[in-house]
């Protein structure tokens, strides 16, 4: 069986060697164990259940909430000529139907679904029938209500467990504190996990924190001093704007990207950085997922990110091929109040929340019990403006309907026009003679794309066919239509509108079912995240790298020697020795925490029980500058 992995890696993805922990989880996955893996960004999550899910046989289901990363992950697989599918909100019941259909009958290697699609009658029915190799779910910390980014449709992925009870489950996240871990295994009934874990420390990867007034010349001081290629990341759309076109203005090329520009500009954006024709793109964290650009020297924040868990996953994506590589946050005291003013308006009053959900009931004109997964174009500062709401808490109340799982909200992504005959070709033929005007442009759809039209819904470029059949492309589109109508064939129309999908039958608004003691707890956890990005920002007390670590629970003495921190420790006239600063943390644990077992200590200094560590407490006890008593609690006051 190793061989065959090897194989595929090699074959399929044209690498030649697994990363470190790859191959570890890997075997397990193979081994039939269920599996939990910690690989932060760009430490190759996607191998971990896609060479599995070759070497298998049958189909592998992949649970993800990231709809532009799912079909960017599909279009990657079908150009390595494997078969894999989608299903996410804008599809039509007809085109979920066939796809399904297909992942049981067809070879179908991968089948990616939202999870909110896992209760569905529709689903159920047909996965119980597919013969399942693998269950992956990726972005696994969103099962979590104590990580940032809680969605309760993924408590449903266990109840599916119970259809093909022998297969096993690989959960994938890239950032999870210990308490989301533990939460992820028992939301999932994993039987006897295996877990594997890479560090949180990225050897080559500098951090810093600059306290400046003037960003933007703050940045662009670094950018000229940092060759290479750069990600500047802003909170807003208008600042992408602003410093791209300073940026220019100053002779470097940059291009600004966000969610609200159209698909084209941005894919071509994208692809101008990626090839190195545009060095930085100034953008919002709509930039990011699932680019795997290795050559990133630099990443800038001008504004602070909500939390650790989206700092460290936006600043990893500097330097994924193991060259040094920059993190540079630039902020100042406004920005650290207006964080922590904003992370206590994440959550807002319930009344607000069900003012919002009756606005988008009338806005669709939803009676009371219908449209259940029914999915709408969805824009909303059209929304905001027609009931006069104010737009960054109508977000996040949005937010927060979505987190309940009343609703679903996808920032805006390109679907290509689909078609897909419904009926056997002698009856397509039937069409052909009964009706002269559509056969030229069936014969073209044939010759174009072959017999698969009968199978499966095939992408189709109106613009390339029109052309071909020299005609106008409005007047090909009413073609389409028209054969659409004979029930035939469906023709699915691109769409690139953000679209909006009610997870549940539209309830009386003044009854929605909330929980109330999660949105609580979630409002608090939202302000304790805020806190800690806050201190990562203003403290200069240890290395950054171990900050990150020990706030992800990783217990270290090593320090990256390459932060700014660390820089300005060696520079200092008297610099701190590693023991000098373990030192000094016991002293002001045990002046914080008073009385402590050697045990209880090293735990709150979030230090491993290695002998060295042992030894400098043993020591600081035998010089007398602080004391233990005959039950061997340890304290900074003599207990005699």
């Amino acid at each position: 069986m190793k061989a065959d992995l090897y194989q595929i890696l090699r074959k399929v993805f044209g690498l030649e060697e697994f990363r470190p922990v790859q191959k570890q989880v890997i075997d397990s996955v193979m081994e039939g164990k269920d599996t939990l893996a910690l690989l932060p960004t760009g430490g190759g999550k996607s191998l971990c259940y896609q060479v599995p899910g070759l070497a298998k046989e049958g189909i592998c289901l992949v649970i993800s909430p990231l709809i532009a990363l799912m079909k960017d992950q599909v279009d990657n697989l079908k150009a390595k000529g494997i078969k894999a599918s989608a299903i996410y909100s804008g599809m039509s019941y007809r085109e979920i139907d066939t796809t399904l259909d297909n992942c049981i009958y067809g070879d179908f290697k991968f089948l990616y679904v939202s999870p909110e699609r896992l209760k569905q009658e529709l689903f159920i029915e047909r996965f119980r029938q597919m013969n399942i190799n693998l269950i992956a779910v990726d972005e696994a910390h969103c099962i979590s209500q104590w990580g940032y980014d809680f969605r309760p449709p993924y408590l449903e992925i266990a109840a599916i467990r119970i259809y093909h009870p022998k297969v096993n489950v690989i959960a994938l996240t890239a950032s999870a504190t210990p308490q989301v871990c533990v939460d992820i295994v028992e939301k999932l009934e994993m039987k006897a996990p295996r877990e594997f874990r890479q560090s949180f420390s990225r050897k080559n990867l500098s951090y810093s924190v600059r306290l400046v007034e003037n960003k933007q010349e703050k940045g662009t001081e670094i950018l000229k001093r940092i060759p290479g290629t750069a990600i500047w990341y802003v909170r807003n759309r208008q600042a992408t704007h602003q410093i791209a076109k300073a940026l220019m203005q100053l002779g470097i090329s940059a291009a600004a990207y966000h969610a609200g520009m159209s698909n084209a500009d941005r894919a071509n954006r994208q692809e101008a950085w990626k090839a190195n024709k545009v060095r930085v793109i100034v953008s919002t964290n709509a930039f990011g997922m699932g680019i795997d650009k290795p050559d990133v020297r630099v990443v800038i924040h001008s504004d602070l990110p909500e939390n650790i868990e989206n700092y460290y996953q936006e600043a990893g994506r500097a330097g994924r091929d193991g060259k040094k590589a920059f993190a540079v946050l630039l902020a100042n005291e406004q920005d650290f109040e207006l964080l922590l003013n904003r992370s206590a308006m994440v959550y807002p009053p319930i009344d607000f929340l069900k003012r919002v959900y009756q606005c988008l009931a009338n806005y669709f004109q939803l009676a009371v019990g219908s449209n259940m997964l029914s999915s709408f174009d969805f824009d909303l500062s059209d929304f905001c403006h027609t009931y006069e709401l104010a737009v960054l808490e109508t977000f996040y109340a949005m937010k927060v309907l979505a987190e309940e799982g009343f609703v679903e909200v996808n920032d805006s992504f390109f679907v290509p026009s689909r078609v897909h005959f419904r009926v056997d070709p002698r009856r397509l033929y039937e069409v052909q003679i009964a009706y002269a005007k559509f056969d030229p442009v069936i014969k073209m759809l044939l010759r174009t794309y072959g017999g698969n039209l009968f199978s499966e819904y095939i992408k189709i470029q109106e613009g390339k066919l029109a052309k071909s059949l020299e005609m106008r492309e409005s007047d090909l589109i009413k073609t389409l239509q028209g054969i659409q109508k004979l029930e035939v064939m469906d023709y699915d129309q691109r769409k690139d509108q953000p679209q909006l999908t009610f997870l549940t039958h539209r309830y009386d608004a003044g009854k929605l079912p909330f929980n109330h003691q999660r949105i609580k707890a979630r409002k608090e956890l939202t302000l304790q995240k805020a806190k800690s990005m806050v201190e990562y920002a203003q403290q200069s007390r240890i290395c950054r790298t171990q900050f990150i670590q020990e706030y992800f629970g990783e217990k270290t003495d090593e320090v990256c020697g390459i932060c700014d921190v660390c820089i300005e420790m060696k520079k200092s006239k008297a610099p701190q020795t590693q023991e000098e600063r373990l030192k000094a943390r016991v002293f002001e644990t045990l002046a914080e925490f008073g009385e402590l077992s050697e045990q209880d200590l090293l735990e709150k200094m979030q230090k491993p029980a290695s002998q060295s560590n042992l030894k400098l407490i043993r020591n600081l006890v035998d010089l007398g500058q602080i004391f233990r008593s005959s039950d061997d609690i340890l304290s900074l006051q003599s207990h005699e």
